[in-house]
Protein backbone atom coordinates (compact mmCIF):
# COMPACT_ATOMS: atom_id res chain seq x y z
CA UNK A 1 0.00 0.00 0.00
CA UNK A 2 1.54 3.33 -0.99
CA UNK A 3 2.27 5.94 1.37
CA UNK A 4 -0.41 8.70 1.28
CA UNK A 5 0.76 11.89 -0.57
CA UNK A 6 0.11 14.30 2.51
CA UNK A 7 2.75 12.02 4.67
CA UNK A 8 5.29 11.42 2.18
CA UNK A 9 7.40 13.39 4.09
CA UNK A 10 6.82 11.66 7.48
CA UNK A 11 10.20 9.93 8.89
CA UNK A 12 8.66 9.27 12.08
CA UNK A 13 5.60 9.19 14.32
CA UNK A 14 6.11 12.91 15.66
CA UNK A 15 6.33 14.35 12.42
CA UNK A 16 2.39 13.74 12.33
CA UNK A 17 1.35 15.90 15.08
CA UNK A 18 1.94 19.37 13.01
CA UNK A 19 0.36 18.45 10.42
CA UNK A 20 -2.83 16.83 11.71
CA UNK A 21 -2.80 19.74 14.11
CA UNK A 22 -2.97 21.46 10.55
CA UNK A 23 -5.94 19.22 9.69
CA UNK A 24 -8.31 19.27 12.46
CA UNK A 25 -10.77 21.67 13.88
CA UNK A 26 -9.08 22.72 16.77
CA UNK A 27 -12.00 21.47 19.55
CA UNK A 28 -11.10 17.83 17.90
CA UNK A 29 -7.36 18.64 17.85
CA UNK A 30 -7.37 19.74 21.62
CA UNK A 31 -9.58 16.88 22.23
CA UNK A 32 -6.99 14.35 21.22
CA UNK A 33 -3.71 16.22 22.09
CA UNK A 34 -4.21 17.51 25.62
CA UNK A 35 -4.55 15.93 29.01
CA UNK A 36 -5.98 16.81 32.47
CA UNK A 37 -5.63 19.88 33.60
CA UNK A 38 -2.37 21.19 33.68
CA UNK A 39 -1.03 18.10 31.97
CA UNK A 40 1.93 17.18 33.72
CA UNK A 41 1.26 13.43 33.83
CA UNK A 42 0.79 13.57 29.87
CA UNK A 43 4.19 15.35 29.97
CA UNK A 44 5.80 13.59 32.17
CA UNK A 45 4.84 10.19 30.41
CA UNK A 46 7.23 11.40 27.31
CA UNK A 47 10.41 13.00 29.89
CA UNK A 48 10.08 9.74 31.70
CA UNK A 49 11.89 7.80 28.75
CA UNK A 50 14.07 10.28 29.18
CA UNK A 51 15.42 9.32 31.88
CA UNK A 52 16.39 5.90 30.38
CA UNK A 53 19.57 5.16 28.36
CA UNK A 54 20.31 2.02 26.29
CA UNK A 55 24.08 0.90 26.44
CA UNK A 56 24.76 -1.47 22.89
CA UNK A 57 26.95 -4.37 22.58
CA UNK A 58 29.17 -4.43 19.39
CA UNK A 59 30.62 -7.68 17.17
CA UNK A 60 27.07 -9.67 17.44
CA UNK A 61 25.91 -11.23 14.55
CA UNK A 62 22.40 -9.43 14.17
CA UNK A 63 21.79 -10.90 11.01
CA UNK A 64 18.87 -13.05 11.81
CA UNK A 65 16.93 -10.56 14.16
CA UNK A 66 13.67 -11.14 14.76
CA UNK A 67 10.67 -8.68 16.25
CA UNK A 68 7.99 -10.56 16.67
CA UNK A 69 6.29 -11.28 20.13
CA UNK A 70 3.78 -13.61 21.68
CA UNK A 71 0.81 -11.97 23.62
CA UNK A 72 -2.22 -13.91 24.89
CA UNK A 73 -1.50 -17.45 22.77
CA UNK A 74 -1.07 -15.19 19.06
CA UNK A 75 2.37 -14.82 17.78
CA UNK A 76 2.52 -10.55 16.26
CA UNK A 77 4.79 -9.28 13.60
CA UNK A 78 5.74 -6.64 15.95
CA UNK A 79 5.75 -6.32 19.86
CA UNK A 80 3.24 -3.06 19.60
CA UNK A 81 -0.22 -2.40 18.96
CA UNK A 82 -2.77 0.64 18.87
CA UNK A 83 -4.30 1.04 21.53
CA UNK A 84 -7.97 1.92 22.07
CA UNK A 85 -8.94 6.13 21.35
CA UNK A 86 -12.53 7.03 21.40
CA UNK A 87 -14.50 9.17 18.86
CA UNK A 88 -11.63 8.22 16.19
CA UNK A 89 -13.56 8.83 13.61
CA UNK A 90 -14.66 12.29 14.28
CA UNK A 91 -10.59 12.92 13.50
CA UNK A 92 -10.98 11.03 10.19
CA UNK A 93 -13.07 9.04 8.16
CA UNK A 94 -14.05 5.25 9.46
CA UNK A 95 -11.01 5.72 11.44
CA UNK A 96 -11.86 2.35 13.60
CA UNK A 97 -12.30 0.33 10.63
CA UNK A 98 -8.82 1.78 9.37
CA UNK A 99 -7.35 0.92 12.48
CA UNK A 100 -8.87 -2.68 12.56
CA UNK A 101 -7.59 -3.25 8.72
CA UNK A 102 -4.28 -1.71 9.26
CA UNK A 103 -3.47 -4.14 12.17
CA UNK A 104 -4.79 -7.39 10.54
CA UNK A 105 -2.35 -6.80 7.32
CA UNK A 106 0.58 -5.90 9.86
CA UNK A 107 -0.40 -8.42 12.22
CA UNK A 108 -0.45 -6.87 15.39
CA UNK A 109 -3.56 -5.99 18.05
CA UNK A 110 -6.10 -3.62 17.80
CA UNK A 111 -7.82 -2.41 21.06
CA UNK A 112 -11.23 -0.68 19.79
CA UNK A 113 -12.42 2.00 22.53
CA UNK A 114 -15.62 1.38 24.19
CA UNK A 115 -16.39 4.83 23.10
CA UNK A 116 -16.06 4.53 19.24
CA UNK A 117 -18.48 5.98 16.71
CA UNK A 118 -18.66 2.48 15.01
CA UNK A 119 -20.64 -0.55 15.54
CA UNK A 120 -17.99 -3.52 17.67
CA UNK A 121 -19.44 -5.95 15.14
CA UNK A 122 -18.74 -3.90 11.77
CA UNK A 123 -15.10 -3.54 13.14
CA UNK A 124 -15.16 -7.46 14.29
CA UNK A 125 -16.04 -8.04 10.99
CA UNK A 126 -13.09 -6.26 9.80
CA UNK A 127 -10.27 -8.16 11.43
CA UNK A 128 -11.76 -10.99 13.84
CA UNK A 129 -8.73 -10.35 16.42
CA UNK A 130 -10.19 -7.15 17.60
CA UNK A 131 -9.97 -6.47 20.88
CA UNK A 132 -12.55 -4.31 22.72
CA UNK A 133 -12.00 -1.69 25.72
CA UNK A 134 -14.97 -1.44 27.90
CA UNK A 135 -16.39 1.75 30.19
CA UNK A 136 -18.83 0.00 32.33
CA UNK A 137 -21.18 0.97 34.96
CA UNK A 138 -21.19 -0.13 38.61
CA UNK A 139 -24.08 -2.15 37.48
CA UNK A 140 -23.59 -5.78 37.06
CA UNK A 141 -27.09 -6.62 34.72
CA UNK A 142 -25.28 -3.55 32.33
CA UNK A 143 -22.01 -5.42 32.84
CA UNK A 144 -23.41 -8.42 31.46
CA UNK A 145 -25.50 -7.37 29.02
CA UNK A 146 -22.33 -5.48 27.13
CA UNK A 147 -19.89 -8.40 27.56
CA UNK A 148 -22.82 -10.55 26.05
CA UNK A 149 -22.67 -8.11 22.90
CA UNK A 150 -18.81 -8.48 22.60
CA UNK A 151 -18.60 -12.35 23.13
CA UNK A 152 -21.80 -12.43 20.11
CA UNK A 153 -19.29 -10.13 17.86
CA UNK A 154 -17.19 -12.88 17.67
CA UNK A 155 -14.46 -11.02 20.38
CA UNK A 156 -12.25 -12.56 22.51
CA UNK A 157 -10.15 -10.08 24.18
CA UNK A 158 -12.00 -7.67 26.61
CA UNK A 159 -10.37 -5.43 27.87
CA UNK A 160 -12.36 -3.28 31.44
CA UNK A 161 -10.90 0.17 32.01
CA UNK A 162 -10.86 0.84 35.80
CA UNK A 163 -9.04 4.30 36.09
CA UNK A 164 -11.88 6.20 35.55
CA UNK A 165 -14.32 5.96 38.19
CA UNK A 166 -15.65 9.85 37.68
CA UNK A 167 -14.33 11.94 34.50
CA UNK A 168 -11.00 13.76 34.02
CA UNK A 169 -11.25 17.13 34.46
CA UNK A 170 -9.82 17.97 30.67
CA UNK A 171 -10.40 21.59 30.57
CA UNK A 172 -8.63 22.65 27.33
CA UNK A 173 -11.18 20.64 25.21
CA UNK A 174 -13.89 21.67 27.03
CA UNK A 175 -13.43 25.26 26.70
CA UNK A 176 -13.08 24.40 22.94
CA UNK A 177 -16.48 23.38 23.18
CA UNK A 178 -15.27 19.54 22.78
CA UNK A 179 -17.75 17.39 24.90
CA UNK A 180 -20.10 14.30 25.13
CA UNK A 181 -22.10 15.50 23.51
CA UNK A 182 -20.60 18.32 21.50
CA UNK A 183 -23.18 21.31 21.05
CA UNK A 184 -23.63 22.93 18.17
CA UNK A 185 -22.79 26.90 18.28
CA UNK A 186 -21.28 29.03 16.26
CA UNK A 187 -17.87 28.68 17.63
CA UNK A 188 -17.69 25.05 16.36
CA UNK A 189 -19.10 26.03 12.72
CA UNK A 190 -16.60 28.57 12.52
CA UNK A 191 -14.38 26.20 13.40
CA UNK A 192 -15.02 23.28 10.72
CA UNK A 193 -15.61 25.85 7.79
CA UNK A 194 -12.00 26.99 8.51
CA UNK A 195 -10.80 23.37 8.34
CA UNK A 196 -12.09 22.70 4.96
CA UNK A 197 -10.02 18.97 4.38
CA UNK A 198 -11.38 18.14 7.63
CA UNK A 199 -14.97 19.25 6.75
CA UNK A 200 -15.58 17.65 3.58
CA UNK A 201 -12.87 14.63 4.06
CA UNK A 202 -14.42 13.42 7.53
CA UNK A 203 -17.69 14.98 8.96
CA UNK A 204 -19.59 15.76 5.80
CA UNK A 205 -18.27 12.41 4.11
CA UNK A 206 -19.51 10.51 7.48
CA UNK A 207 -23.18 12.14 7.13
CA UNK A 208 -23.59 11.01 3.55
CA UNK A 209 -21.92 7.44 4.47
CA UNK A 210 -23.57 6.58 7.47
CA UNK A 211 -25.35 9.36 9.28
CA UNK A 212 -24.70 11.51 12.66
CA UNK A 213 -22.30 9.34 14.36
CA UNK A 214 -23.20 7.62 17.70
CA UNK A 215 -21.54 6.51 20.72
CA UNK A 216 -22.44 2.63 19.61
CA UNK A 217 -20.58 0.45 21.87
CA UNK A 218 -20.86 1.74 25.41
CA UNK A 219 -23.51 -1.06 26.25
CA UNK A 220 -25.78 -3.38 24.56
CA UNK A 221 -27.98 -0.58 22.91
CA UNK A 222 -26.82 2.36 20.55
CA UNK A 223 -25.84 5.26 22.49
CA UNK A 224 -26.46 9.23 22.50
CA UNK A 225 -25.59 11.22 19.26
CA UNK A 226 -21.79 12.86 19.16
CA UNK A 227 -23.61 16.15 18.22
CA UNK A 228 -26.54 17.37 20.18
CA UNK A 229 -28.53 20.19 21.86
CA UNK A 230 -29.94 18.50 24.75
CA UNK A 231 -27.81 16.19 27.69
CA UNK A 232 -27.31 12.56 27.82
CA UNK A 233 -30.33 11.38 29.91
CA UNK A 234 -28.66 9.24 31.76
CA UNK A 235 -25.05 9.43 32.44
CA UNK A 236 -22.65 7.16 33.18
CA UNK A 237 -21.83 5.80 37.11
CA UNK A 238 -18.42 3.99 37.50
CA UNK A 239 -17.63 5.31 40.48
CA UNK A 240 -18.87 2.12 42.49
CA UNK A 241 -17.10 -0.37 40.56
CA UNK A 242 -14.70 -2.89 42.55
CA UNK A 243 -12.69 -6.28 43.01
CA UNK A 244 -15.70 -7.82 43.23
CA UNK A 245 -17.20 -7.05 40.69
CA UNK A 246 -14.00 -8.14 38.21
CA UNK A 247 -14.22 -11.24 40.08
CA UNK A 248 -17.93 -12.01 38.91
CA UNK A 249 -16.83 -10.78 35.89
CA UNK A 250 -14.11 -13.14 35.86
CA UNK A 251 -16.22 -16.20 36.23
CA UNK A 252 -18.73 -15.44 33.76
CA UNK A 253 -16.38 -13.94 30.81
CA UNK A 254 -15.17 -17.41 28.80
CA UNK A 255 -12.18 -15.08 26.58
CA UNK A 256 -9.54 -13.63 28.17
CA UNK A 257 -9.77 -11.33 30.70
CA UNK A 258 -8.00 -7.47 31.33
CA UNK A 259 -7.91 -4.55 33.32
CA UNK A 260 -6.17 -1.01 31.73
CA UNK A 261 -4.99 1.65 34.14
CA UNK A 262 -2.96 -0.27 36.36
CA UNK A 263 -0.40 1.79 38.47
CA UNK A 264 0.02 0.59 41.59
CA UNK A 265 2.22 -3.05 42.54
CA UNK A 266 -0.37 -3.48 45.16
CA UNK A 267 -3.56 -3.77 42.49
CA UNK A 268 -1.35 -5.87 40.63
CA UNK A 269 -1.03 -8.21 43.27
CA UNK A 270 -4.94 -8.44 43.26
CA UNK A 271 -5.51 -9.05 39.42
CA UNK A 272 -3.41 -11.62 39.54
CA UNK A 273 -5.21 -13.13 42.77
CA UNK A 274 -8.53 -12.59 40.52
CA UNK A 275 -7.23 -14.41 37.61
CA UNK A 276 -6.91 -12.04 35.28
CA UNK A 277 -5.20 -13.05 31.83
CA UNK A 278 -3.18 -9.52 31.68
CA UNK A 279 -3.47 -5.56 32.78
CA UNK A 280 -2.23 -2.29 31.01
CA UNK A 281 0.65 -0.45 33.18
CA UNK A 282 -1.51 3.32 31.96
CA UNK A 283 -2.23 6.46 33.23
CA UNK A 284 -4.82 6.71 30.44
CA UNK A 285 -2.15 8.80 28.20
CA UNK A 286 -2.17 11.82 31.42
CA UNK A 287 -6.41 12.22 30.55
CA UNK A 288 -7.64 11.42 33.99
CA UNK A 289 -5.56 12.35 36.99
CA UNK A 290 -3.00 15.38 36.23
CA UNK A 291 0.35 14.52 38.33
CA UNK A 292 -0.56 10.71 38.34
CA UNK A 293 2.90 9.18 37.82
CA UNK A 294 3.79 8.77 34.67
CA UNK A 295 3.22 4.84 33.50
CA UNK A 296 7.19 3.86 32.33
CA UNK A 297 7.90 4.99 36.53
CA UNK A 298 5.79 2.58 37.75
CA UNK A 299 6.22 -0.45 35.34
CA UNK A 300 9.12 -2.17 37.15
CA UNK A 301 7.30 -2.75 40.06
CA UNK A 302 4.30 -3.49 38.73
CA UNK A 303 6.20 -6.70 36.01
CA UNK A 304 7.72 -7.19 39.31
CA UNK A 305 4.28 -8.86 40.27
CA UNK A 306 3.06 -10.11 37.19
CA UNK A 307 2.63 -13.70 38.17
CA UNK A 308 1.15 -15.17 35.13
CA UNK A 309 -0.11 -12.20 33.79
CA UNK A 310 0.77 -10.22 30.79
CA UNK A 311 2.04 -7.09 31.52
CA UNK A 312 0.67 -4.40 28.67
CA UNK A 313 1.88 -0.27 28.66
CA UNK A 314 0.99 2.04 27.33
CA UNK A 315 1.62 5.83 27.48
CA UNK A 316 3.70 8.05 25.64
CA UNK A 317 5.84 6.03 23.52
CA UNK A 318 6.58 7.88 19.92
CA UNK A 319 9.66 5.88 19.13
CA UNK A 320 11.38 2.73 18.52
CA UNK A 321 13.50 3.37 21.12
CA UNK A 322 10.41 3.78 23.47
CA UNK A 323 9.31 0.69 22.45
CA UNK A 324 12.72 -1.30 23.08
CA UNK A 325 12.59 1.16 26.97
CA UNK A 326 9.41 -0.53 27.93
CA UNK A 327 9.97 -3.94 27.00
CA UNK A 328 13.37 -3.71 28.83
CA UNK A 329 11.39 -2.85 32.15
CA UNK A 330 9.27 -4.95 31.69
CA UNK A 331 6.59 -5.41 29.47
CA UNK A 332 5.37 -8.02 27.47
CA UNK A 333 3.93 -5.81 24.80
CA UNK A 334 3.22 -1.59 24.40
CA UNK A 335 0.29 0.37 22.74
CA UNK A 336 0.64 3.30 21.21
CA UNK A 337 -2.75 5.65 20.71
CA UNK A 338 -2.52 9.47 19.31
CA UNK A 339 0.19 9.18 16.79
CA UNK A 340 -1.96 6.38 14.52
CA UNK A 341 -4.84 8.32 15.65
CA UNK A 342 -3.39 11.21 13.45
CA UNK A 343 -2.17 8.84 11.19
CA UNK A 344 -6.28 7.60 10.62
CA UNK A 345 -7.04 10.93 9.85
CA UNK A 346 -4.47 11.97 7.79
CA UNK A 347 -3.96 9.05 5.51
CA UNK A 348 -7.10 6.34 6.33
CA UNK A 349 -5.36 3.12 6.77
CA UNK A 350 -2.78 3.77 4.02
CA UNK A 351 -1.64 6.31 6.71
CA UNK A 352 -2.04 3.64 9.73
CA UNK A 353 0.12 1.37 7.98
CA UNK A 354 2.52 3.55 7.35
CA UNK A 355 3.07 4.31 11.06
CA UNK A 356 3.52 0.91 11.39
CA UNK A 357 5.92 0.72 8.88
CA UNK A 358 7.71 3.50 10.43
CA UNK A 359 7.68 2.06 13.89
CA UNK A 360 8.49 -1.42 12.95
CA UNK A 361 11.35 -0.33 11.41
CA UNK A 362 12.84 1.95 14.11
CA UNK A 363 12.41 -1.27 16.65
CA UNK A 364 14.00 -3.41 14.26
CA UNK A 365 16.66 -1.17 13.81
CA UNK A 366 17.20 -0.49 17.45
CA UNK A 367 17.61 -4.56 18.39
CA UNK A 368 20.43 -4.64 16.04
CA UNK A 369 22.53 -1.38 16.94
CA UNK A 370 22.06 -3.04 20.21
CA UNK A 371 23.70 -6.44 19.52
CA UNK A 372 20.34 -8.38 20.00
CA UNK A 373 18.23 -10.86 18.13
CA UNK A 374 15.32 -11.52 19.67
CA UNK A 375 13.38 -8.89 22.20
CA UNK A 376 13.83 -11.44 25.16
CA UNK A 377 17.31 -10.33 25.19
CA UNK A 378 17.04 -6.26 25.77
CA UNK A 379 16.95 -6.69 29.57
CA UNK A 380 20.40 -6.17 30.54
CA UNK A 381 20.89 -3.27 27.67
CA UNK A 382 19.76 -0.23 30.22
CA UNK A 383 21.74 2.58 31.88
CA UNK A 384 19.65 3.70 34.44
CA UNK A 385 19.07 7.05 35.53
CA UNK A 386 18.93 7.38 39.47
CA UNK A 387 15.90 9.82 39.89
CA UNK A 388 13.76 7.73 37.44
CA UNK A 389 13.31 5.24 40.50
CA UNK A 390 13.39 7.08 43.57
CA UNK A 391 9.87 7.18 45.17
CA UNK A 392 8.34 9.72 47.41
CA UNK A 393 9.20 7.50 50.45
CA UNK A 394 12.98 6.92 49.55
CA UNK A 395 14.82 4.96 47.46
CA UNK A 396 13.36 0.57 47.35
CA UNK A 397 14.31 -1.75 45.53
CA UNK A 398 13.10 -2.41 42.13
CA UNK A 399 12.68 -5.84 40.19
CA UNK A 400 14.39 -4.81 36.88
CA UNK A 401 13.59 -7.27 33.87
CA UNK A 402 13.19 -10.38 32.09
CA UNK A 403 16.98 -11.15 33.37
CA UNK A 404 15.35 -10.93 36.82
CA UNK A 405 18.42 -8.24 37.44
CA UNK A 406 17.61 -6.18 40.33
CA UNK A 407 18.84 -2.52 41.24
CA UNK A 408 19.91 -3.23 44.82
CA UNK A 409 20.70 -0.33 47.82
CA UNK A 410 21.28 2.42 44.94
CA UNK A 411 23.32 5.28 46.24
CA UNK A 412 21.75 8.86 46.12
CA UNK A 413 23.00 11.47 44.21
CA UNK A 414 23.43 14.94 44.97
CA UNK A 415 23.78 17.81 42.32
CA UNK A 416 23.66 16.71 38.80
CA UNK A 417 22.11 13.58 37.78
CA UNK A 418 24.30 10.56 37.78
CA UNK A 419 23.88 7.02 36.63
CA UNK A 420 23.86 3.60 38.44
CA UNK A 421 25.80 1.01 37.74
CA UNK A 422 24.18 -1.39 35.04
CA UNK A 423 22.84 -4.51 35.37
CA UNK A 424 25.66 -7.45 33.94
CA UNK A 425 25.18 -8.22 30.46
CA UNK A 426 24.65 -11.62 29.34
CA UNK A 427 22.88 -10.72 26.10
CA UNK A 428 24.35 -13.01 23.11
Amino acid sequence: MSVPSNMQKVKCLEDLDALAKAYLPGSIWEFGSTGAENNLSREGNRRAFDDIWLQPRILKDVSKRSIKQDLLGKTYDAPFGIAPMGASAMFGFEADLNYARAAKVANIPFVMSGSALIPMEQVAEANSDVWFQAYVDADRDSIAALSDRVWQAGIKNLVITVDVPVPGNRKVSLRKGFEYPMRPGLGIAIDALSHPRWLFGTFLRTLLSSGLPHIENYGPERGIPIISMKAPERKHIRDGLNWEDMKWLRDRWQGKLLIKGVLSPEDTKTAAATGLDGLFVSNHGGRMLDTAVPALKALPEIAAEKGAMSILFDSGIRRGTDVVKALALGADFVFIGRPFLYAAALGEQAGVAHAIELLSQEVYRTIAQLGCTELDELGDRLYLLLSHFVSISGISPLAMTRSSAVLKSPRIFSGSPSFTAKAASNCS
